[in-house]
């Protein structure tokens, strides 16, 4: 039997999609850039592919996934974004043909401009995973005959990877670079969201959990100054791009950063799509 096939065309507009292996991973790594997109009035979609429901100390599996979904969708909603959490295993992903073939229909049908996700080589098994199957899916989306029953795009769209500290084998190249000074008190409440992380099992997870304020207001301080202080180190590790970037005079201030790597594996990042795309 014949198929026909039907190319969709991109939206007019950037469209962003975060694709994170844990609820709060996506707005950990690209918040400021999310609430840039959507303070421009474009798009933004955030996806967990795990419920997270191993990422606590006291509690787990349907409850705990059940406040972590909830938790994504409440930091969503900070900034309008949508939200959507997949069912995968929390702590054991692998980049399977499932989890392929669902991105590779996600792509298809959200259309998006910049997929991010996390390097295949970072520290978590469940990031890489995530890592390797969007690497996997990039060029198989142009594919008429694999997934039929789900329109192709024209292209693929960029492909970015989330920041990280990892050396070996080789450290991040920060391809993009922003400023997100601006932004630093909405990615602080889009992290709130997620209470359970945030201010319960991560503090946990480091030996920490003393040092965290009963009273919601002191919370948010605290948070700012913890993950402001990551994003001012990533602001200095990547200073000559940010010059590069900005100039000299404002590249040499900026004080908070996120920093991106384009993927080789889908579209190349043109100049002109850098600055559509990333908006300085």
């Amino acid at each position: 039997m014949a198929v026909s096939f039907t190319v969709m065309s991109d939206f007019s507009s950037p469209r962003l999609l975060i694709l994170g292996a844990h609820p709060d991973d996506c707005e950990f790594h690209a918040g400021g850039l999310a609430a840039r997109y959507r303070r421009l009035g474009y798009a933004v979609k955030m996806i967990s592919v795990t419920p997270g429901d191993v990422g606590h100390h006291e509690i787990s599996g349907p409850a705990l996934a059940k406040v972590r979904t909830n938790e994504a969708a409440k930091a969503a909603a900070v900034i309008g974004a949508e939200s959507e959490v997949w069912p995968f295993p929390d702590g054991s992903l692998t980049p399977s043909l499932d989890l392929r073939w669902k991105i590779i229909r996600e792509i298809r049908t959200w259309r998006p401009s910049v997929v991010l996700t996390h390097r295949p080589n970072d520290y978590h098994p469940d990031h890489r995973a995530v890592g390797q199957a969007v690497q996997d899916a990039s060029y198989m989306v142009t594919v008429p005959m694999l997934l039929p029953d789900v329109p192709i795009v024209a292209k693929d769209p960029i492909v970015g990877y989330l920041p990280d500290k990892f050396t070996k084998p080789t450290p991040l190249q920060a391809d993009v670079v922003i400023d997100v000074g601006n932004e630093l008190d909405t990615i602080v409440n889009l992290l709130a969201a997620h209470d359970s992380q945030m201010f319960n099992w991560l503090p946990y997870n480091r030996g920490e959990l003393d040092q965290i304020p009963k009273e919601h207001g002191a919370r948010l301080v605290w948070l700012k100054g913890w993950h402001g202080a990551r994003l001012r180190e990533q602001a200095d590790r990547f200073r000559k791009e940010l010059i590069a970037a900005y100039g000299p005079e404002r590249g040499a201030k900026v004080e908070y950063a996120e920093a991106f790597e384009i993927s080789e594996y889908a579209s190349k990042l043109t100049p002109e799509a850098k600055a559509r795309l990333f908006p300085l």
